[in-house]
Order: C-alpha cells, then structure tokens, then sequence
C-alpha cells in the first residue's frame, strides 16, 4: 500500500526544492523529519508539510504503520510561470519570471 499527498502552486521555484527533496528520498520517515528540522532552505517547511499530510494519510486511511514508514517516491513539478516587468533605463523593459512549483510525496510501508 502507499500514500500520497500533493501540494500544489508553492510559490518557490522548483529547483530550490530539489535540492530539498533529494535530501529525504529513500528514508524512513523519523530520519526524514530530523533532516529537514535542521536543513536551512527555504523549501524544507513546504516539503515538512507535505510529508506530514501523507503519514497523516497513511495513518488514517490506510491503517498503516508510522514506525515503518519511508518515502518511497519524493518529486517537483514546475507550475505556470508568472511573468512580470522591471523597468529599467532609456524606456527599456526586463522579463522577471517569478516560478512555482508541486510536490509530491509518496510514502510505503517496509515489509
């Protein structure tokens, strides 16, 4: 059995919460939450969030084991592109592109 809890248009680009989510990807849950406790990046507290909405799920849904948990499948999607104007001299405008992003977390019980 698995379980699975997604959070969508997280206002952070995704490849900041990569750096994030590749830290946790095959741990047991207990170790998971120790790192990112004390990973001092700004998508650790989504990413926390996440995983605990899908043990959550787990434990309530499924019946399953907490102790026994681990994150079997952890990833980040890019969401549409907010695309905003700075100006700048001589009448001249530069692009911002302000990203968002998805993640989902996928947690199995250990046999």
């Amino acid at each position: 059995m698995e379980a699975k809890a997604i959070a969508k248009h997280i206002r952070i680009a995704p490849r900041k919460i990569r750096i994030v989510v590749d830290l946790i990807r095959g741990k047991n849950v207990g170790e998971a939450f120790k790192i990112l406790k004390f990973t001092p990046k700004v998508g650790s507290r989504v990413v926390e969030k996440v995983l605990h909405s899908a043990v959550a799920n787990a434990e309530h849904n499924y019946d399953m084991n907490v102790d026994s948990l681990y994150v079997s499948e952890i990833f980040v999607d890019q969401d549409s592109t907010m695309k905003r104007v700075h100006p700048r001299s001589r009448g001249q405008a530069f692009k911002i592109l302000k990203h968002a992003s998805h993640v989902t977390v996928v947690v199995k019980e250990r046999a």
